[in-house]
C-alpha cells in the first residue's frame, strides 16, 4: 500500500528533455510540480547517453583529427600526436555530469519535487512512485504529463550486450578504439558515432537497408553527404540487408545480402542503430484506456492532450521526429495548456540536425516533397566553397539550399550541409516561424566575412541574383 498520498497540480512522468522542461515551465506558471525519474540522474537519454555525450566525443574526436590531418595546412607543426582515450571518455562523462547537476539546480530553483523511483500511472490520474528501496508514494495529480521517451530497437538475433554489440549507450563507452566497427543503420546515430570512431582510428563499415543513407533528407544533401563521408573513409554499403549475426568471443559476425548475393562482415564491435520505439514504462495503456497509434505511440492533439482527461503526452513517447528540442517545445505547450494558456504545437518549422562534419541541418519540406505536392517552386543554392569565411577556415565542403513558392516566394524548405550549419539554421527557422520569404533573408544585411553569408546568398539565388557565384 502507498505510504503517503500527495496532491500536486502536475506530475510529470520522465525527467528527460521534454519532461524536465515541462516541469520547469509549469513551475514558472505557478503550479506545484512533481517530476518522476527512476534513473540516478535527470536529463533522460539525451543528456545521459545521447545528445550531450555524443557531441562531447564528436568535439574531441574532431580536434584529434584536425591535429592529425589538418594542422599542417595552417602552418602548425604538432609533432608526435597520441590518443588518450581514457581522458577523452572521462571528459565526456564530466560534461554529462555538469549538465545533469545543472538540471538538479534548476529543479531546486523552481521548487520542483524530484520523485526518485519508477512511476506507474493508474486510473483517475493517480501516479504511484516506487523507490529503489521499495517504498511507495502515491500522488493524486491534477494533471499528468507522460514523458517516458523511447528505447533503441534491437535485432532479435543480435541483442545488446554493450560489450561487443552496442546500442548508442554502449557505443559511447567502448574502452579501446575498435579495429573494425560495423554500424547497422545509416541514420543520424549510426553516422555520428561511426564518425567518432573512424576519426580515432577504427575501420568503420556502415550497412544500410535503404538505397541511401540519411533517408528523409533532401536528395542533394544525401548525395553530397555520401560523397564526403566515403572520402573521409567510411565504408558505406547501402541497399544491403542484414540477415543474421552472432558473437563469437571478441568477434562479431554480421550476415548481409545485396542484389541476392550473401556475405559476412567480421568486426570486433557492432553498433545497432536501426531506430527507436516509444517507451511506455509504467504506463499500462490498456488498463487505463489510453489511446495508442499503430507504432505504439501515444496519440495526442496539437495541445498535447491524450484521450484521457487531464493527461498529456510529449516527446518520443508520442512518436514523430525523435528530437530533444521537439520534446522540449511540446513540454512547454503542455505546461502552458495546463495553466490555461492558448498554446499549440507547430511542427512545420522544427529543425533536424546531424552533427557529423560537415554538419547537416534542415527545416521544412524537401524539394521532392514540394514537387510531389504539385506546388510550383523555385530553388536557390550556394556553395561554401564560394564563401570567404569558409575558405579562411579551410572548410569549403557543402552548400545551402532553399526551396520557395514560385509565386509568393514563401520559404518551403531549407537544406544545409557544411561547417557549423547547426548554428546557422536557427536564422532560417525564425524566418519559417514568420512565414518569411527568400527575399526577407536576401535583403537582410549579414556580417562579412561570416559563414552566415551563405544563407543570404542562397536566398538571393532563389530570386536569381546571388552575388558571389
Amino acid at each position: 500500500m502507498p505510504e503517503t498520498q500527495l496532491s500536486p497540480d502536475l506530475v510529470v512522468i520522465g525527467g528527460g528533455p521534454g519532461g524536465y522542461v515541462a516541469a520547469i515551465r509549469a513551475a514558472q506558471l505557478g503550479l506545484s510540480v512533481v517530476c518522476v525519474e527512476m534513473d540516478k540522474t535527470l536529463g533522460g537519454t539525451c543528456v545521459n547517453v545521447g545528445c550531450i555525450p555524443s557531441k562531447a566525443l564528436l568535439e574531441s574526436s574532431h580536434h584529434y583529427e584536425f591535429a592529425m590531418r589538418d594542422a599542417k595546412a595552417h602552418g602548425i607543426g604538432i609533432g608526435s600526436i597520441t590518443l588518450d582515450l581514457a581522458t577523452m571518455l572521462k571528459r565526456k562523462t564530466d560534461v554529462v555530469s555538469q549538465n545533469t547537476k545543472g538540471i538538479e539546480f534548476l529543479f531546486k530553483k523552481n521548487r520542483i519535487t524530484w520523485a526518485k523511483g519508477k512511476g506507474t500511472l493508474r486510473k483517475e490520474n493517480v501516479v504511484e512512485v516506487t523507490a529503489a528501496g521499495g517504498g511507495t508514494t502515491s500522488y493524486q495529480a491534477g494533471s499528468v504529463i507522460i514523458a517516458t521517451g523511447s528505447v533503441p530497437i534491437q535485432l532479435p538475433f543480435l541483442p545488446f550486450d554493450e560489450e561487443r554489440i552496442h546500442s548508442n549507450d554502449g557505443a559511447l563507452r567502448i574502452s579501446g578504439v575498435p579495429t573494425h566497427l560495423i554500424v547497422v543503420g545509416g541514420g543520424v546515430i549510426g553516422l555520428e558515432l561511426g564518425s567518432v570512431w573512424r576519426r580515432l582510428g577504427a575501420k568503420v563499415t556502415v550497412v544500410e537497408l535503404l538505397p541511401t543513407i540519411l533517408a528523409g533528407n533532401d536528395a542533394d544533401v544525401i548525395k553530397e553527404a555520401d560523397r564526403i563521408f566515403r572520402k573521409q573513409g567510411l565504408d558505406i554499403r547501402t541497399g544491403t540487408k542484414v540477415t543474421g549475426g552472432r558473437r563469437e568471443g571478441d568477434k562479431v559476425f554480421i550476415d548481409v545480402e545485396k542484389d541476392n548475393k550473401a556475405g559476412t562482415l567480421e568486426g570486433d564491435h557492432v553498433l545497432i542503430s536501426i531506430g527507436r520505439t516509444p517507451s511506455l514504462a509504467g504506463i499500462d495503456a490498456a488498463s487505463i484506456g489510453l489511446a495508442l497509434g499503430k507504432r505504439g505511440e501515444i496519440v495526442t492533439d496539437d495541445q498535447m492532450r491524450t484521450n484521457l482527461p487531464n493527461v498529456y503526452a510529449i516527446g518520443d513517447a508520442i512518436g514523430g521526429m525523435l528530437l530533444a528540442h521537439k520534446a522540449e517545445e511540446e513540454g512547454v505547450v503542455a505546461a502552458e495548456v495546463i495553466a490555461g494558456k492558448p498554446a499549440k504545437m507547430h511542427y512545420g518549422s522544427i529543425p533536424a540536425i546531424v552533427y557529423t562534419w560537415p554538419e547537416i541541418a534542415s527545416v521544412g519540406l524537401t524539394e521532392a516533397q514540394v514537387k510531389e505536392s504539385g506546388r510550383e517552386y523555385k530553388t536557390g543554392k550556394f556553395p561554401f566553397s564560394a564563401n570567404g569565411r569558409a575558405r579562411t577556415a579551410g572548410e569549403t565542403a557543402g552548400f545551402v539550399k532553399f526551396v520557395a513558392d514560385a509565386h509568393t516566394d514563401e520559404l518551403l524548405g531549407a537544406h544545409l550541409i557544411g561547417p557549423n550549419v547547426s548554428e546557422l539554421v536557427s536564422e532560417v527557422v525564425l524566418a519559417f516561424e514568420f512565414q518569411g520569404s527568400s527575399e526577407d533573408i536576401g535583403i537582410t544585411v549579414h556580417g562579412h566575412p561570416t559563414l552566415s553569408e551563405t544563407i543570404k546568398e542562397a536566398a538571393l539565388g532563389v530570386l536569381g541574383r546571388s552575388i558571389h557565384i
